[in-house]
This record gives C-alpha cells, structure tokens and sequence, in this order.
C-alpha cells in the first residue's frame, strides 16, 4: 500500500538535543537555562508548529527564512562543512541545534517505567495491531529505556526502515554532500555523454542548463550534429525494485528525471516511466537542439569514450534537504538513491546487496543494536526487510545527541503531527498530541508502524518506536499507533 503524502518539509523545531551519558547531565544540571516548564513547552511547541503553516515559501527541505537564520549563525549545528570538490558548490550549513532534549535537571520529574508500562501495555494488546507487536521508548537526554516490549525483535518496518536509510547516509557523507550528474565531451567533440550520478530529483531546468553549457563547450558552439550517448554504469545489479512494477517506485537508476514520474508531480503514487534513464537522454537531446547542437540519432545508453573531458555539471540539492524530503514525503525513489550514496562512499556497488552491506557496516560503526536486522532496501517496500523497535529508537536518540548535529535532518524531516507529510491528516486541530509529535509512518499490507519523537508533558524529549505486523485494519492499526503516541505526551512522572 502507498503511503499518504502531503507538503514538503517543515520548519525544524528550534533546538533539540540528544541523549546523553549521566556526566552531561551533571554537566547540565546547573544550566537554567535549559529547564522548561510543562506549560510553557506545550504551549511554545502548539505555537512553533502552527508557524509551519503561516510561514513558507517551501524551498526545498526548508524555508527560505529557516535557511537564512542558519545561514546567519556562525557554525549553526555545531559544524562545519567543507566545499565537496574544488569547483563544487559552495557547502549548505548544517541544520540548525534543535530544542535541547531535557533529563532531571532542573527539578523535573524522570519518566516512570512503570507507569508508563500502565499507560502504553494496554494499548499495545489491542486486537487492532494484529499479531505480533513491539515497542520501545527512550528517554533522549540519557539514553536510558524507559519502556520495552519485544526490543530486540526483527520486524518487517515498511517505511520506517527510512530512519536506518537516512542516518547511515547522513553519518557516512555529511548534510552538505551533493550528487553532480554531468556531461563528458570526447576529445574529437564529436560526442557527448550524459553521466548519471544517482540524482533522482534531476528536472528539466537542470537538463537545459547542462545542455546550454555543453553547446558553449563545443567548438564554434557545436555547429555539426554529435552522438549523444547516456551512462548509468554508477549502479549495478537489478533496476527493478523487488515490488514489481509499481505506482510508489520507478526502476532505480542513476539517471533519472522528476523520479521517472509522468504525470508532473513530486509526492505520493503516480504512474512511473518504464525507462527512465532513456525518457531523460531523451529530453536531454530535446534540450541540445534548443541550444543549437543538432544529434545524429537517438541517444544510445554507453559510457563516455576515453579522454572525455567534463564540460557541464549540474549539482543537487545538499543531502540534508534530500533527506528531509525523503522523510516528509516517505519519498521511496530518494530513499533508494540515498541508500546507494552510502553503498558508493564505502566503495561497494550501488545495487540492492551493496547498498545493504555498506548501511550496514555504518550503522554497526555508530554502536546500533544490529541483531536480526535486514536492510533489503532504502525505502521499506521491501517485505524482506527486519529491523527491531530498539534499533529505530536508538537511531532517533542519536539523530537528537548534541554530538551529532550532521544527522539533524533526519528529525526536522520526520512529519509533524497535524500539520505535515504523512501524519497531516492524522491528528486533529484539538488533539492534545497536535504539535508535539513528529514521526515517521510504515505502512503495507498487514504491517503497520510509527516511529518518531514526542515532546511530554515535563518538557522531555522522548524517542519511540511502535511496530505492527498482521493487523486487518490500517485505519484501526493507525489510529492505535496514534494513540501511543499521544499518550507519551501526557507525562509519566
């Protein structure tokens, strides 16, 4: 089943932070600025979040004023990023600190597991979450478990198995890292070559730009006709996504424009283009005759010749903004782009298998709890994949440690209840949870899931993971998930 889509991203929450080892909290402990009354947290977040909506533009992942103030900070989040390549472009900044996640500073009262092992165990036994369900609550500030069921348990995760997809990316390229897909011109000039660089949200704006630039390159501005060829060797092994033939998926490859969609949109299901390397050299041939450089013949897939020399080059937006797209949108085509970025920087092959083995080796680097896990795929439509409710916890805390600013885009993608993504129409204008939620859904056939964070009553920054295989009912299953999920919000102290 595909998921519901909605808006792009959504203005980051102002500074959360992660969790931390008890030797920050003493560190903290005295910090008053960093204690938060329930009232004013509630209230403040209610506020910031209905900003989402009054605010905009939407630019790409953030809004433009978000990217202004960032801008303006001097090392916003707490990093900073180097130019990729000497004519690259020049780096995005790093997402800004979000709401710093508070512990037992301050006076405030620590989440009970026992009492919130009364509020979530008889939700969890609903018959609406089918068979088998697992769950997992985490304090962020320290790290500590405050409430489990079935942890360690390898479930099938659907959509949510994008939280592992996106750190591993984020952790092994950092958020300002960008793919360039370019064109090579041969040393008699007689050939150009478009060379994919696994851009999945290449246009036809950055297609006519890089044809403009290589009809400037030729000789007299490309008076005779030229072969034109297009390379997609980057990837290897199937195109075809497990799922068959699909509205939720175009076949994977590095070339492609507008995610191989036909029918113009950027979000949700949509028909998908057999072909899509081949419609973009297309178009891309289309583009060179408005430049003035006639093509011989239609354009045939093959690698640059010997010698080539790159005379054009288009970059993408930074893996920040991709990454918070991919979450918002539960965007499947940028998922599996992203899951083979990784799979390039350990120097595997970009297919399903190498993909799977190099997000793998990252998140064991950063210390995940790996047993029984399965990375099949970047997006979750593939039933293969397993991963536990403790590992997507675990990858949200750490998203939210200080230590980790470049994994940021991972939260301020994740939908916020109410009013973004796939959790738009999910919460109500007068639900208690509106606003203080945001989290990433999974949803297929007989597997529901919700995995994200929640603001609780004392101000506390909780990171959860909910998950449910064999349910009947989606609209029940969600509605439960949903429910947990609130239910973290009130406070347990």
């Amino acid at each position: 089943m595909a998921e519901p889509v909605q808006k792009p991203t959504e203005e980051p929450l102002s500074r959360w932070g992660g969790w931390k080892a008890p030797e920050y909290l003493k560190r903290a402990s005295g910090s008053g600025n960093r204690r938060l009354v329930a009232g004013s947290a509630v209230l403040g977040l209610v506020v910031a979040a209905g900003a989402v909506l009054a605010a905009g533009p939407w630019d790409t992942g953030q809004r433009k004023a978000e990217r202004d103030r960032a801008a303006a900070v001097q090392r916003a989040g707490g990093a900073h990023h180097e130019r990729n390549a000497p004519d690259g472009p020049e780096p995005a900044p790093s997402a800004p600190a979000v709401l710093s996640a508070l512990g037992t500073a301050g006076g405030l009262t620590p989440a009970g597991a026992s009492s919130l092992r009364t509020a979530l165990d008889p939700l969890l036994d609903k018959p609406a979450l089918g068979s088998v369900r697992t769950a997992v609550v985490i304090d962020a500030a320290t790290g500590k478990q405050l409430f489990a069921r079935g942890a360690a348990t390898p479930m099938t995760p659907a959509s949510t198995v994008k939280i592992a997809t996106t750190v591993a990316v984020l952790s092994a390229l950092g958020p300002a890292h960008r793919i360039a897909t370019t064109v090579a011109l041969s040393p008699d000039s007689r050939t150009l070559t478009l060379v994919g660089g696994g851009d999945p949200t290449l246009d036809k704006a950055a297609l006519r730009s890089l044809a403009a630039d290589a009809a400037r390159a030729l000789p007299d501005g490309g008076t005779g006709p030229v072969r034109l060829t297009y390379d997609t060797s980057l990837y290897s092994g199937p195109a075809r996504h497990p799922i068959g033939p699909n509205e939720n998926i175009a076949p994977v490859s590095a070339l492609m424009v507008d995610e191989g969609r036909l029918d113009g949109s950027d979000r949700g299901p949509a028909p998908r283009s057999g072909d899509p390397a081949a419609d973009a050299a297309r178009a891309f041939a289309d583009l060179l005759g408005d430049a003035g450089v006639a093509t011989r013949s239609a354009p045939a897939s093959g690698r640059a010749v010997k010698g080539s020399r790159t005379v054009a080059t288009h970059w993408s937006k930074p893996l920040s903004a991709l990454v918070e797209r991919a979450m918002t949108n539960s965007d499947n085509d940028i998922a599996e782009a992203l899951i083979r970025q990784t799979a390039l920087k350990a120097g595997e092959p970009a297919s399903f298998a190498g993909s799977r083995r190099a997000t793998t080796a990252e998140l064991k680097r950063l210390g995940m709890p790996l047993t029984g896990a399965r990375l099949a795929d970047g997006s979750g439509l593939d039933r293969a994949d397993r991963v536990s409710a403790g590992l997507l916890a675990r990858l949200l805390a750490l998203a939210a440690d200080r230590d980790h600013p470049e994994l940021r885009p991972v939260l301020t993608g994740l939908p916020v209840a109410g009013f973004s993504g796939t959790l738009g129409d999910r919460y109500t204008a007068t639900s208690p949870a509106t606003g203080l939620i945001r989290a990433k859904t999974g949803t297929l056939t007989g597997v529901n899931s919700l995995a994200g964070t929640a603001v609780d009553a004392q101000g506390r920054l909780l990171a959860f993971a909910f998950l449910a295989s064999g349910t009947t009912s989606p609209a029940e299953a969600e509605a439960t998930l949903d429910t947990l999920a609130t239910t973290l919000t009130k406070g347990t102290g």
